[in-house]
Order: structure tokens, then C-alpha cells, then sequence
């Protein structure tokens, strides 16, 4: 009789469960997202490279996963990269039977065709637990006769796996003197880039590691992406340049955590992380002035990242723009005179709240001037 496969964590714990996937080992650091809905934006998102991804919400795969379609802009339209980047999937119940007007396939069906391996009939509930309890930690899917050892993708550069090889440009429906932004691409989204498309703005995006300061553009935007943030030395390099330009820089995600490394401050390893569609945020309304800042805006943000800024190692001339309205870490940061910020969170969404969707209205107005 063949051996279930099963989740291995560091600790030697084990989970149990039925292949709906390819029937391959694979290891990677092992987190939690509690998104409801979304699936196809999530398991394409390149901030989830190397990592083993749980699926809080019971019931996965019930609208099955729609066509790769390119929107007018020549962008996706259900996914946010070309590819799924996750190292494995977990979740508690797959529903093999799906029902949607756009699904062409089912999540198994999807899963197998890009050789990522997934398991259900797991206790997601008790996984999400320990991960509370104990931290992200590493683990393993593992098939029988397929042995492999604990990896943890953080100790490697994963901006080159990620990023894009040679400069791409995007242009918007009016193009013609169209200012334009220059996208550090560290594991972009395409929403990200949509979202500069339809502000009229003109996109140039470049590898993590390129020294763009010889080429012409009005902005810049430092994208998502995997990882520890320390990892992006050339990147942080690059931007620490580029402050002294002056002109607009936005940092969204990993690009926050470059932006803050840029100026002088310090990231650290969250112990879970904030995944999900439904983190609180609130934000910067009065600045201190010699007195207490006053933060009394919540909006609600879709978040995926496990690093996060120190807050006391921000330099005076800068400021706490948003924080995390469940533990108070730093979910924004800006300057207090000049056109750069960054945003922990995804006001991208896809999927997720687009509560601040207008975050992209004020780059493009800076970027404009």
C-alpha cells in the first residue's frame, strides 16, 4: 500500500493529505493567507516564490480558474504574473467540481499543468495555529520515493529568479507626452503596472538590479516582491542614488522595505507575517508638530509580505504615514517635504479592498508636475 504524501514542518510535525497537484516533492518556507476568494491573483503573485502557501478558508476551487486573456492594455486579467510562483499549496477541503462563467479549468487541472504540487484534507485550522504560535516556519510536501531536504528561500537572492531579464516599456492609451514612471521590477504585480497605464502615465520597467539613473523618466516606483529585503543590496544602492534626484518615488510592499533600507532605517522578520485581504491600516491625518501624530483613518488593505520597517530608525525629516491597526507595525512611511513614500500594503489590490486605490491618484499627480 502507497504512502499518503504529507506536510513535514522543521519540527518534525506532520499533516497527512490527498494530491490534487503534481505528484512532486518540494520544500519552501511554509505561511498562512486568510483571503477568502482570489486564488488565481494569489497563487501567481511573485512575492510568494518559495514558499509553501496554507489557504485559511475551507473550501478552495469552487469557480475553477478562467482563461489567460489580455485585457487592452495587453496586460492579464485574472492573473498577476505569467505563471504560478508558489512552491506548493495547502488547503482543508478542494472542490474538484467547479462553476463559473469564465472557467475554462479546474484548480487541479491548473495546479498539475505548471508542476506545483498541493494537498487538501489537511486541518488547515491546527496548521494556521501552530504557524501563530511557533512563526512562519520551513517545511516540506513530500511524496513517497521522492526524498528532499528543508530549503529556506530566504537566504537567496530571489530577485533574480523573479524579476524581469531585460528593460520592457508600456506605453498608455495616449502615450504621446505622457510622463513616465520607471518600475524597479523586484516581482512586480500587473496590476501595478495597470494602475500606472490608466493614470496616464508611461511605464519603464527594469530588472531589480539595473543602474537606471542614465535613462530618462519622471518617477519612480519600487515594486512587490520575495524575500528578506536585505537581500537587495544593488537594488537599495540604486534608490539611496536616486533620493538625491529628487523626483517622485512610491514603494509598494518589498519596495517600502527598500525605500525605508534606502534612507537609513532597519526591516526585521515578522513572526507570521500579514497575509490577507482584510488587514486595517491606519492612516497619518495630523502630523506631530511637536505634539502626538494623529492617526484616524482606517481604510482596509490586502497585504502578503513577512518583513516589516523598524519605526525608530526612521530619519527626522521622514514620517509614519500608515500603521497596522492590529499590532501597530509600520505600514507607511513618507517624507515630510519632498515626493517620496511607500506602502506596506497593496493599493493595487487584486485581489483585495481598493480603499486605496487613490495612493496611485497622488504618485501620478507628483510624477504630472
Amino acid at each position: 500500500m502507497s504512502q499518503k504524501p504529507y506536510l513535514e514542518l522543521e519540527d518534525n510535525t506532520l499533516f497527512c493529505g490527498e494530491s490534487f497537484g503534481a505528484e512532486k516533492s518540494a520544500s519552501g518556507e511554509v505561511v498562512f493567507n486568510t483571503g477568502m476568494v482570489g486564488y488565481t491573483e494569489t497563487l501567481t503573485d511573485p512575492s510568494y516564490t518559495g514558499q509553501i502557501l496554507v489557504l485559511t478558508y475551507p473550501l478552495i476551487g469552487n469557480y475553477g480558474v478562467p482563461a489567460f486573456l489580455n485585457d487592452d492594455l495587453g496586460l492579464p486579467t485574472s492573473f498577476e504574473s505569467e505563471k504560478i510562483h508558489i512552491t506548493g499549496l495547502i488547503v482543508s477541503d478542494y472542490s474538484a467540481k467547479y462553476s463559473h462563467p469564465s472557467a475554462v479549468q479546474s484548480l487541479s487541472a491548473w495546479l498539475k499543468s505548471e508542476n506545483i504540487p498541493a494537498l487538501y484534507d489537511i486541518d488547515t485550522r491546527a496548521l494556521t495555529k501552530k504557524l501563530r504560535l511557533k512563526g512562519s516556519m520551513l517545511g516540506k510536501i513530500q511524496f513517497e520515493n521522492q526524498p528532499i531536504q528543508f530549503h529556506d528561500p530566504n537566504t537567496i537572492d530571489l530577485g533574480a529568479v523573479v524579476s524581469c531579464k531585460e528593460i520592457i516599456e508600456y506605453k498608455c492609451k495616449e502615450p504621446n507626452d505622457a510622463p513616465t514612471v520607471l518600475l524597479i521590477d523586484s516581482g512586480c504585480k500587473v496590476n501595478i503596472i495597470r494602475s500606472l497605464l490608466k493614470r496616464g502615465l508611461n511605464v519603464t520597467k527594469v530588472p531589480y538590479d539595473y543602474y537606471f539613473m542614465n535613462l530618462d523618466f519622471d518617477g519612480i516606483l519600487i515594486s512587490n516582491g520575495p524575500g528578506d529585503p536585505k537581500m537587495y543590496e544593488t537594488t537599495i544602492r540604486n534608490v539611496e542614488r536616486s533620493l538625491a534626484v529628487g523626483k517622485p518615488i512610491f514603494g509598494i510592499c518589498l519596495g517600502h522595505q527598500i525605500l525605508a533600507q534606502a534612507i537609513g532605517a532597519e526591516t526585521y522578520k515578522l513572526k507570521f507575517g500579514h497575509r490577507s485581504h482584510n488587514q486595517p491600516c491606519l492612516e497619518l491625518t495630523q502630523s506631530a508638530n511637536g505634539k502626538s501624530a494623529v492617526y484616524n483613518r482606517c481604510v482596509i488593505t490586502s497585504q502578503n509580505h513577512g518583513y516589516a520597517v523598524r519605526e525608530d530608525g526612521l530619519p527626522s525629516d521622514w514620517e509614519i504615514w500608515f500603521k497596522n491597526g492590529n499590532d501597530g507595525t509600520v505600514e507607511g512611511i513618507r517624507h515630510k517635504t519632498k515626493p517620496f513614500s511607500s506602502v506596506q500594503f497593496h493599493p493595487e489590490a487584486t485581489p483585495g479592498p481598493v480603499d486605496t486605490a487613490r495612493l496611485f491618484d497622488l504618485f501620478a499627480k507628483q510624477v504630472k508636475k
